[in-house]
């Protein structure tokens, strides 16, 4: 077949695909070509002099790769690259992070002193206009004891929401078998220590698991954590046998607090929290009444700053027409039969969705929003070694988005079917990107173009990489939903990664997309429709 037919086939597909659909207006940058051995990680923020991304080069030593600095123009072309200098005393740094406080830009590095048996964190002031740092101004902001090369410790970086305070949070040495000890280490937008303490958690290491740190923009700290009855088990007597916890350290970790949660006899399958404006906290999650592989409904409660106490506390099922949304008939009715019967164990339930974003809405209530994600693993023998080898298959699924008001009540829930199902690549272009433009919603990712050339999405073809589009689905405030295909990845002859594009502006998202050692960036503008 000749190259004229083969545009005409193209062309006459785009307008099958594309053809009855606005779109948001989309403007691609130039085509350019990536270091050797290199990666994208990051979008790490954009402001007056551009947009800057975080580029790490691997050397295939440990510790010992590349980090590079790019800035890119409002026409998402790169104006500048640099490689941040990790030499220190005729050795190398270990590379942390890169954060943005205030106004400025900071390199964040560690270093295992073997002599010394110390773990030291730095803090360096990036110049953002020669996109480099001064080893002349570089700061010791954190360090601790470790036990050997091979245990050095690690340390945790958590920014506050307004980008005013950063939390330098690591473990101390303590004895088995004894509470777990930290120090927390608070800044402020120029690097300057507010406050530390080390604090002994009031828990046994082996019952007591720390899942996530909040820090608010008054350097107060917060500690979401799990304590576990038993050492390794999650249920006793098929009841949950384990509980979360919070622990907040306020006035300068003078003021120590413990809000301890649980739902009886249902399971917390997952939870979260964010400080809002007035310093609350306001906490959700969801809950199972099976174990902690599903999902029955949310659970939402606050906790008031000032007078430390739980309310708008509300545990409430999703309905059953959203739990078997995509059932067949004879499963819904089978599931009706549970209903009825109060047979828990074959009552509907949501399988394995991790909640992912939680965006606090203006009035008090809040939106949550979870992706179905699991990791099967398959072993099989090799046929001429004789010896044992695993693929690893991974699922990035459906999505759910719930809207709760402020006394914890379900809005409404809706769900957008998604299947992306890859083998041995760590899911490198599945899962979805995020932007919220007023009062809508709007999530991308890579989808089959079967789903979409076929005028429904009844039956939901698998993302395998091949004949990619990208699916832009918009949600309305009143949880209704529209998915169209944005683009094909085949018209700009990349593969879009969706967990590196993110939005950069009130209006407008960054998309990302590569292929082999070529990479473009876009600007998809919200605000101009076609």
């Amino acid at each position: 077949m000749d190259s004229t037919k083969i545009i005409i086939i193209l062309l006459f597909l785009s307008q099958i695909l594309f053809g009855q659909f606005s779109r948001p207006q989309i403007k691609w940058g130039e085509e350019l070509t990536q270091p050797t051995n290199s990666y994208l990680d990051k979008i790490i923020a954009n402001t007056p002099e551009g947009m800057y991304a975080l580029r790490i080069k691997e050397s295939g030593i440990v510790e010992s790769g590349k980090v590079l600095l790019e800035l890119y123009d409002e026409s998402m072309n790169l104006k500048k690259a640099k490689e941040l200098d990790l030499s220190y005393n005729g050795k190398t740094r270990k590379f942390e992070q890169i954060i943005k406080l205030g106004e400025e830009f900071y390199f964040l590095t560690s270093f295992h002193n073997e002599a010394k048996k110390k773990n030291y964190l730095f803090q360096q002031k990036i110049n953002k206009q020669q996109l480099d740092v001064s080893n002349r101004n570089i700061q010791l902001i954190g360090e601790f004891e470790t036990k050997s090369v091979l245990k050095t410790g690690a340390f945790d970086i958590v920014q506050s929401k307004d980008s005013s305070k950063v939390l330098v949070f690591h473990q101390l040495p303590y004895k088995k078998g004894n509470a777990k000890k930290f120090k927390l280490s608070v800044f402020d937008d120029n690097f300057q220590q507010v406050w530390n303490k080390e604090i002994a958690l009031p828990y046994n290491e082996e019952i007591f698991s720390v899942e996530e740190y909040q820090i608010d923009g008054n350097g107060n700290v917060y500690m979401l954590g799990i304590i576990y009855q038993d050492k390794s088990k999650e249920r006793r007597l098929g009841k949950p046998n384990y509980q979360y916890v919070i622990l907040a350290y306020t006035e300068k970790g003078f003021v120590q607090d413990e809000y301890k949660i649980g739902l009886k006899d249902d399971f917390i399958t997952d939870l979260t929290f964010r400080v809002a404006n007035n310093g609350d906290l306001v906490c959700t999650g969801f809950y199972s009444q099976k174990g902690t592989s599903s999902v029955k409904g949310t659970y939402f409660f606050r906790i008031d700053a000032r007078t430390k106490e739980i309310y708008n506390q509300n545990q409430k099922s999703f309905d059953f027409e959203f739990l078997t949304e995509f059932y067949t008939e004879k499963q819904k009715q089978r599931a009706r039969n549970a209903e009825r019967q109060g047979n828990v164990n074959q009552q509907p339930e949501l399988y394995k969705f991790a909640l992912n974003d939680l965006i606090l809405r203006s009035d008090g209530g809040a939106l949550l929003v979870a992706e179905q994600y699991y990791i099967y693993q398959r072993s099989y023998r090799d046929f001429w070694y004789g010896t044992f080898r695993y693929d690893y298959f991974y699922h990035y699924n459906d999505i759910i988005v719930i809207n709760i008001r402020p006394d914890g009540e379900i809005d409404w829930a809706t769900r957008i079917p998604k299947q992306q199902i890859t083998v041995n690549d760590g899911g490198y272009y599945s899962s979805y990107a995020m932007s919220v433009v007023r009062d809508k919603i709007y999530l991308i990712f890579n989808d089959s173009s079967r789903n979409f050339s076929e005028g429904n999405r009844n039956r939901i073809y698998n993302y395998d990489g091949r004949n990619s589009v990208v699916a832009l689905t918009e949600i309305s405030r009143d949880g209704t939903w529209e998915i169209k295909p944005l683009f094909q990845n085949r018209e700009v002859d990349l593969v879009t990664r969706p967990k590196v594009c993110q939005q950069i502006e009130r209006k407008a998202m960054v998309i990302y997309g590569e292929r082999g050692r070529s990479f473009r960036f876009a600007k998809l503008d919200f605000d101009q429709f076609n």
